[in-house]
């Protein structure tokens, strides 16, 4: 039976040492100046600033709340923060369930390098297989979902490599009933795997951003 073509971004499913996910989130402000839309299950990066003095996002002080910013395709991940798992309530947006455009926002961010996360490969040119689990990967994004507000990313199956600055690390595949290994050929079976952060701004040794 073939996978479900059903990309939801990076989704979070336990700590590498075997506990449940904690639902441990942070803040971050998305400032308005940043024109990308920003889904449930996107990669984010520092934005380089944060809120400004007297800054009051849907009645929530942000002065100093360090910004950041939806992640583009990439093959390095020094400046990623986490992953996003939802958004303080707009008031003059109450049924949007993503943060649009160009408008200030306040994510929810899974910051902790030890989360392991599902994610749908793409299974583009080389789908993974299983001798490619301990490789690292990048990923790539697409438009978020606007009637589910979801995450399109995935990770970029063509990509794989020992390479030591690819942002996420290939752990296995998901085990349940309805996902196997692809083996159909490219983009034809798109297979769910877990990774973790392999390079991110809290990790040691980073150049300030």
């Amino acid at each position: 039976m073939a996978n479900i073509n059903a990309p939801k971004g990076f989704v979070p499913l336990r700590h590498i040492n075997g506990l449940p996910f904690s639902g441990a989130l942070v803040p971050y402000l998305v400032p308005a100046a940043d024109g990308t839309a920003m889904g449930v299950g996107d990669v984010c990066i520092h934005g380089g600033t944060s809120g400004a003095a007297g800054l009051v996002v849907n009645g929530v002080d942000c002065e100093g709340l360090p910004a950041v910013t939806r992640a583009t395709a990439g093959t390095t991940g020094q400046n990623i923060v986490g992953i996003v798992r939802g958004f303080l309530p707009d008031p003059t947006n109450l049924a949007g369930k993503h943060r649009l455009a160009s408008t200030n926002r306040i994510a929810l961010v899974v910051t902790d390098p030890t989360v392991v996360y599902e994610v749908q490969a793409d299974e583009v040119t080389t789908p993974l297989a299983a001798a490619d689990v301990g490789l690292n990967v990048s990923f790539n994004v697409s438009s978020v979902n606007a009637t589910t507000g979801i995450s399109q990313v995935t990770i970029i199956s063509a990509s794989k490599a020992t390479t030591a600055t690819l942002p996420f690390k290939l752990l296995g595949l998901v085990k349940r009933p309805d996902n196997n290994f692809n083996t159909g050929g490219a983009s034809t079976d798109q297979a769910k795997y877990e990774v973790m952060l392999n390079t991110q701004i809290f990790a040691p040794n980073v150049a300030g951003v």
